[in-house]
């Protein structure tokens, strides 16, 4: 049955640029000479290193365990030898570093020993630590652990097909391709989570892929069927719209239900899983793999744009070298173009998060234009897709208003870039949201600093206060037991004294009698 479809506020339509990239089938890179594999792959968590320098390793080896509830596990992406552990550059805007693995591949891609399991007969907690274990996490770009995802009890799974970011392709061609095993991923997601119905949500620009998931959907495997437990699965097509790929929003769109910016989707009953993160449970489940390597869109100014099978922790300058990047190229995004950022050191490994690397030049996203004065003509407030109001929120971070920011919701702003997408004044809003961000952050931080440091002086006060009054107590009943036993001693010696004068034998008075008389 067709499901309903509900028309949520705001968003906005930019060129896709889709077909740039997918077009052709997922193509494998070769394996560099290096891979760099940080410990920390996302903003929750990280791992624990349980490898030295020299150790031989096998793909798919576990090198880091999950730190804490909510850590992964990372895994070796080949075969090879542990030759260093040191901080290298991170994929991240800061371009600052962590500390990361390195490993040099033997050529042999030696893979472990499998082992997987069978839904029908592990326990939900075996599969969700496998789940952990497995270093699984949300690959549309949160990089959340999908263990604690998996846990939650919920009555509708949401699958997340849309890929609503332009030039972006690589969901669009694992649906084509693998649709298989996104299906009985998300079947498996239903068998943990206890959901009655799952919605596939794809953008109506993908037919090809929308074809593929019906199919898989209709000729679901066994095991599939087994774990979906009588729950329905359908394959819903949405209109194409930026910005349908972010959760809430295409849960509006598919049920109607409008979830504010502060509440949680479980809240709602609902859960929300890319559609790479159901192929990947899938793997690791029912064949033991686990997550060595993601499908990278690899677009923009490159001789050979498309979809490469990559593997975690190569370098993002070799992938880029592969694909043939013309010298005109002026930076490179890390993600779309409306949420991504500008790579500061293509040093930078490739994440679980990276799913999208774009080459610019001047041809396909020119100098911007400069900026002009807000004239508040509201465009910003109809493309926002969380009714926010962006001109009076750039007006109060402009001045640092962190106050008045925060009055009109500055929290609640997801930094999807719809309002400055159609700010006729070619104001970088999203910049003074972030920088707005990051100075309340700041001052977060730095009155959390004060506070700590203003309850340790009071502690340490009062300490001091305390120690003081006890020393003077303890002096004071020294000073009294000192002066009680001076009394009693003094006591005890008037005491012995009159009764040893009282024992004392009288004195014999032994003189002669006066005048012969007689006493």
């Amino acid at each position: 049955m067709k499901p309903k479809l509900f028309t949520p506020w705001g968003g906005v339509h930019p060129n896709t640029h889709k077909t740039e990239s997918s077009e052709s089938p997922i193509q494998h890179v070769p394996m560099p000479s290096r891979l760099v594999i940080p410990l920390i792959q996302g903003s929750q968590g990280s791992a624990r290193t349980i490898v030295t320098v020299g150790d031989k390793v096998l793909k798919g080896q576990c090198i880091g365990e999950a730190e804490g509830e909510d850590g992964t596990a990372i895994h070796a992406p080949t075969s090879g030898t542990v030759t260093e552990m040191g901080r290298y550059p991170m994929a991240h805007p800061s371009g600052l570093s962590s500390q990361a693995i390195v490993i040099e591949p033997d050529g042999e891609e030696r893979w472990i020993t499998f082992e997987p399991l069978d839904p029908a007969t592990a326990s939900r907690d075996e599969l969700i630590l496998r789940i952990q274990a497995s270093g699984i996490v949300g690959m549309g770009g949160a990089v959340f652990p999908s263990h604690l995802k998996a846990r939650s009890k919920i009555n509708t799974l949401i699958i997340n097909g849309a890929e609503c970011e332009p030039w972006m392709t690589n969901d669009d061609r694992l649906m084509r391709e693998r649709a298989a095993n996104i299906v009985t991923g998300a079947a498996i997601l239903v068998h943990l989570t206890g959901a009655q119905q799952t919605l596939i949500g794809i953008e109506d620009n993908k037919p090809e892929a929308i074809a593929a998931m019906r199919a898989a959907v209709c000729d679901m495997e066994p095991v599939a069927r087994a774990c979906l437990n009588g729950g329905s699965m359908t394959v819903a097509v949405v209109p194409t719209r930026y910005p349908t790929g972010e959760r809430k929003q295409l849960i509006h769109v598919l049920t109607g239900i409008e979830i504010p910016p502060s509440d949680r989707v479980t809240k709602y009953g609902m859960q929300c899983f890319n559609v790479a993160t159901a192929h990947a449970v899938c793997r690791a489940l029912l064949h033991g793999e686990p997550m060595v390597s993601r499908i990278v869109t690899v677009t923009g100014n490159v001789e050979r744009p498309g979809n490469y099978e990559t593997p975690l922790g190569m370098p993002v300058a070799s992938l880029l070298a592969f694909c043939g990047v013309k010298p005109d190229t002026t930076r490179i995004l890390m993600g779309g173009p409306m949420m991504g950022f500008t790579l500061p050191n293509l040093d930078a490994p490739v994440v679980k998060g990276c799913n999208c690397l774009i080459a610019a030049s001047n041809e396909f996203f020119p100098p911007p234009l400069p900026e002009q004065p807000c004239i508040r003509c509201g465009e910003c407030v109809i493309a926002c897709p969380v009714r926010l109001e962006p001109f009076e929120m750039y007006w109060a971070s402009r001045v640092k208003n962190l106050d008045g920011a925060r009055r009109h919701r500055l929290a609640d702003c997801m930094e999807c870039g719809c309002c400055a997408y159609v700010c006729p004044a070619h104001i970088p809003l999203v910049d003074y949201f972030r920088f707005a961000k990051s100075e309340i952050r700041a001052r977060n931080e730095e009155k959390k600093a004060s506070d700590q440091a203003r309850m340790r002086f009071e502690s340490r006060s009062s300490r001091l206060e305390r120690e003081k009054t006890e020393k003077v107590a303890r002096l004071a009943a020294k000073v009294a037991e000192t002066r009680a036993k001076a009394a009693t001693e003094s006591d005890t010696a008037l005491i012995a004294a009159a009764v040893e004068r009282v024992n004392e034998p009288a004195p014999q008075d032994n003189a002669a009698p006066l005048n012969g008389q007689q006493t």
